[in-house]
């Protein structure tokens, strides 16, 4: 009977700071590998800036678009605008023109 109950005793007296290990290790881990932890921080701050250097290009494509909307509007047309935009619909070259002539792949605007 002194032996049950030492093991009884001493059980006792390890669960408390193994429940507390095992805890510990349980939020540890999520601090790293969980949905909120810091490998999930980090691919997000790779998301961001993937997504900021995104938005730059579309902002700069927004900007040259919006300056050649503007050269094309009626209050103020420019002329060096509308003939290169009437050239590149109508497929058509001044004689003085050098042309340099693009691949399939590339695009004019």
């Amino acid at each position: 009977m002194d032996l049950a109950q030492s093991v009884k005793r001493k059980s006792k007296a390890l669960l408390p700071p193994a429940l507390f290990l095992a805890l510990t290790g349980y939020f540890g881990w999520n601090a790293t590998q969980g949905d909120r932890g810091l490998r999930s921080y980090a691919l997000r701050e790779q998301q961001l800036a993937s997504v900021q250097a995104e938005l730059v290009v579309a902002q700069g494509e927004a900007a040259d678009w919006a300056r050649k909307v503007a050269g094309l509007q009626s209050a103020h047309l420019d002329a060096d605008t509308v003939d290169e935009r009437a050239r590149a619909m109508l497929n058509l070259a001044d004689p003085t023109d050098v042309v340099v002539p693009y691949g399939p792949d590339k695009k004019l605007y």
